[in-house]
């Protein structure tokens, strides 16, 4: 008795179809080319995973950095200070209170300073 493979084929298309809602015409209408639009959005979304990190952490630094410049000093002396002094404080809430709470930032700016 032969199979017959119309199920399993029609399944891989409706995934290939679902996974591409919302694309322009020819890689959401296309198996073909929509498989090749999947793949390559995979590998998109790998790859900026990694450089949102990357840009938060710019992001952070930036804003550090001019904090401490309101405050009379550099982000690099600034890293430094916090590092002999022992403040274990990363640089996301540093950032956060180089914003959102100057006067905290200031008090942590003047430890690092001692």
């Amino acid at each position: 008795m032969r199979v017959k493979r119309g199920v399993p084929g029609h399944a891989k298309h409706v995934k290939i179809r679902k996974a591409t809602k919302g694309y322009s015409h020819p890689n959401r209408v296309s198996i073909k080319r929509g498989r090749q639009t999947v793949t390559k959005a995979l590998q998109f979304a790998t790859r900026d995973r990694k450089n949102r990190k990357r840009t938060f952490r710019e992001l952070w630094n930036t804003r550090i950095n001019a904090g401490a410049r309101l405050n009379g000093t550099t982000y690099s002396k600034l890293i430094a200070g916090l590092k002999a002094t022992g403040i274990n404080l990363d640089r996301k809430i540093l950032a956060e209170l180089a914003v959102n709470e100057p006067a905290a930032f200031t008090a942590v700016v003047k430890a690092a300073q001692k």
